[in-house]
């Protein structure tokens, strides 16, 4: 028997809509039954698994003829009189078993008659190949490990519904095999970024997730109360600052991967709570963090895919070649035909602005302006790996700025596929300047820009004891997966993405 005719004998078993509820109350029925007899199936503690299917198929040939255990979900089944055929699935796809009545017993079998499609099941048997040439296991026993109280979802063939996928995320995992597979390249991504920094001597540390001030980003924060304490607290948006303090204290080559919360909108890029990748290494700069995070790229690549390229929607990214460099001025020039090197105030800004029709608030100053220019016309024409260098001076509060020209700061965003994945600066060092750049942000606060960043005494002071030349950047892991599995939402990238509750 191949591979189609049990899906479709499994097709046929499934029950319509309508009588989903009655399939449901059946096999509670039959719970109750074998517990009435003693054998409920959830006293189960152990099975001793000794194979996985993709032993089975990948190893037959040293385990063919040879007793295994295994054990998953059923997934299909057909019964042909005095012998059977299931599937079942484990962590790294299905096996068939092979089961026949003279070899496990007629009351074995009967008992096996009555396991469902989405029971959890052991068997033990010996590896053999079918007739059609399919690796299975000829089974001695086949034990009933959990009960499914509930019909499997679309037959098997696959849970369709987006919303439904996200809110019941164990049965995307169970029936849609791609899915698993894009969590596995995720936890593949993070092991493969810390054996990387881990490599260059960084050193991984752990900080604190609620804060009195939400510093290191421009987000809006979600709030909290501390009730011991009486206090108000918050979410942090970004790792910068605790992190920028242990460089202050002497640790020079410092990471975190860690939960980031921010309190803006749902999209196909942006989810409340994300995954975010801060490093910081001192006695460098934003140069040396861009040869850091092209060869941290190339090799994470490497190792999830097997490529330094990698395909998205229908273009080749190639991580292999050199990422090119531009100023944000010299791209919105490339592409908006505006030239901000010789624009010099902002009322310059402002009427080129509203020639090109690119949006601005009343607040904004000429740097603001710059950006919204970068994002109107620019942004999306970056499909290659490109650097975009020297932002304004007034959207980046934590930057050095450049020696030769102090409106503009030493800082970087790696743009790919036309988003943004990574933030670096060469980091600001000087405290005085750092106070002014957050005097300045707390008057666009006060101005109605609920982004802009709070002034963070605690840093200040730790800043005054001395930080040395140090270069940062931030990484936003799930865009990354996204990237290297073709993900098209960070929704696809998230086991439990942030959704309204379904009443």
């Amino acid at each position: 028997m191949n591979n189609e005719q049990i899906n479709e004998q499994a097709t046929s078993e499934q029950p319509n809509e309508q009588s989903i509820s009655e399939q449901n109350q059946i096999r509670r029925e039959k719970l109750a039954a074998l517990q009435a007899e003693g054998r409920d199936p959830f006293r189960h503690v152990t099975y001793p698994v000794t194979t996985h299917s993709k032993d089975v198929h990948g190893d037959f040939d040293a385990l063919e003829g040879k007793e295994v255990a295994i054990a998953g979900r059923v997934t299909a089944k057909r019964i042909m009189g005095k012998a059977a055929f299931m599937h079942i699935q484990d962590k790294n796809g299905q096996v068939q078993i092979y089961v026949k009545r003279d070899e496990i017993g007629e009351d074995a079998y009967n008992d096996f008659k009555q396991i469902d499609i989405g029971d959890i099941v052991g068997s033990k048997g010996i590896v053999f190949r079918t007739k059609t040439g399919e690796a299975s296991v000829h089974a001695a026993e086949v034990v009933l490990l959990a009960k499914s109280l509930q019909v499997p979802p679309e037959k098997w063939h696959g849970l369709k519904d987006k919303e439904a996928r996200y809110r019941q995320r164990y049965l995307d995992l169970t029936v849609n095999p791609d899915v698993r597979e894009t969590f596995i390249k995720r936890t593949a991504t993070v092991k493969a970024i810390r054996a990387f920094l881990d490599g260059r001597d960084y050193l991984e540390v752990d900080t604190h997730i609620l804060q009195v001030i939400p510093g290191g980003g421009s987000a809006r924060p979600f709030l909290t109360k501390h009730n011991a304490m009486d206090m108000e607290m918050y979410m942090r948006i970004a790792l910068e600052l605790p992190l920028k303090q242990l460089i202050i204290g002497g640790l020079e080559r410092v990471y975190e991967m860690g939960r980031c919360f921010r309190n803006e909108g749902i999209s196909t890029r942006h989810n409340p709570e994300f995954l975010m990748l801060e490093l910081y290494e001192a006695y460098t700069d934003y140069h040396g963090m861009m040869e850091l995070i092209e060869s941290m790229l190339r090799e994470v690549s490497a190792k999830v895919n097997g490529s330094q390229q990698v395909e998205c929607d229908g273009t080749i990214i190639d991580f292999s070649k050199p990422f090119e460099r531009i100023t944000m001025a010299d791209a919105v020039l490339k592409y908006a035909g505006v030239d901000f090197n010789k624009i010099t105030t902002t009322e310059e800004a402002r009427a080129a602005a509203k020639e090109k029709n690119v949006h601005f608030e009343p607040r904004h100053g000429k740097g603001k302006i710059l950006e919204n220019f970068f994002d109107e016309y620019v942004e999306k024409n970056l499909i290659q790996p490109t650097f975009i260098l020297d932002h304004p001076v007034e959207i980046s509060p934590l930057t050095k700025r450049k020696p030769d020209n102090p409106d503009f700061t030493e800082r970087f965003e790696l743009f790919i596929t036309g988003k943004e994945f990574a933030n670096a600066y060469s980091e600001l060092n000087d405290p005085i300047d750092q106070r002014a750049r957050f005097m300045h942000q707390e008057e666009m606060r006060q101005a109605g820009d609920e982004e802009a960043t709070m002034i963070d005494e605690d840093f200040l002071l730790s800043m005054e004891y001395g930080m040395p030349p140090t270069g940062g950047l931030g990484l936003g892991v799930e865009r990354l997966v996204m990237l290297l599995t073709g993900a098209a939402s960070i929704r696809d990238v998230i086991f439990f993405p942030t959704m309204r509750p379904n009443l």
